[in-house]
């Protein structure tokens, strides 16, 4: 149905941004896809991968994304951890080497549906793409990589971050500070608790306006992907109240005396209690 997507973005200007790789519906990938110790369902999940890849090249997509929500673990003792995330990587790499010059953006998650996945955190996400990157050896990919270009980067999720209690613009900002900010998922979620999806502000709007304020100041471009689950209303009203959200959000941003804030953080010491004067007064 490729036609379809290509036909929706010739008459209203929605492109296909990012193709997910299948590898959480399976029940083949039960113990995981890439990271499976099994080396035949390994390597059916590197099928999947390249084939992925390609349809990112015949889409004109900006990249592919992984999001092993089946790769991980939920025992400790004695758990192979280092082997684990070899194998993983090593499957990804061979994929990305059999479709050079494709960019695939990992997708973070503390957990759900495995007990604990394979990169938890920001930085195990990072440090993932680290080690993928190091691993590619066709001339292509390495030719983009020594011309500066990022091949693994990450699409972290607001809910997903918070999951893992962490502070949403230190998360994304660690992200961009390696270069590897490839897309965005946004919604709202509390800090832990499980997969909710949530429209964009219903929780924690506070946080969620900072991170949107942290991209603003690092010259964010990219897309903002609406990743939610909506309850108790039709999709498109959930759409047009994420998109609303966002909207009323940046226009509170650009209201804001960026340069007094800035000093309030560079010079604490002679702005006690100033930020938050700032803030209250910008409600």
């Amino acid at each position: 149905n490729i036609h379809l997507y290509k036909q929706l973005e010739a008459e209203m200007g929605i492109r296909l941004v990012a193709i997910p790789f299948s590898h959480f519906y399976d029940r083949r990938f039960e113990f995981g896809s890439l990271s499976n110790p099994d080396s035949s369902v390994r390597d059916g999940a590197v099928q999947i991968a390249v084939g992925g890849l390609r349809l990112v090249k015949k889409c004109g997509a900006d990249m592919a994304i992984s999001w092993p929500g089946m790769d991980g673990y939920r025992y400790l003792h004695g758990m192979p951890f280092m082997h684990m995330w070899d194998r993983f990587e090593g499957a990804l790499a061979e994929a990305m080497d059999e479709v050079p010059g494709v960019r695939v953006a990992i997708e973070p998650k503390p957990y759900e549906p495995a007990a604990n996945n394979i990169y938890r955190t920001t930085a195990e996400g990072i440090l993932a793409a680290q080690r993928i990157e190091a691993r590619l050896a066709n001339p292509e990919n390495k030719r983009l990589l020594e011309e500066g270009h990022a091949l693994v980067g990450l699409n972290p999720e607001v809910g997903h971050v918070k999951m893992g209690f962490e502070m949403l613009p230190a998360a994304y900002s660690l992200v961009a500070l390696e270069n590897r900010l490839a897309h965005t998922h946004w919604n709202s979620q509390p800090d832990g608790n499980f997969d909710q999806d949530n429209n964009i502000g219903v929780v924690n709007a506070a946080e969620t306006e900072a991170l949107l304020y942290s991209l603003w100041a690092i010259g964010y471009r990219g897309y903002f992907g609406i990743d939610i689950n909506p309850e108790n209303m039709p999709v498109h009203t959930a759409v047009a109240l994420n998109i609303k959200a966002l909207k009323k959000m940046r226009k509170r941003i650009r209201r804001l005396p960026h340069e007094r804030i800035l000093e309030c953080h560079l010079h604490p010491e002679t702005h006690r209690g100033d930020l938050e004067e700032i803030l209250i007064e910008h409600w």
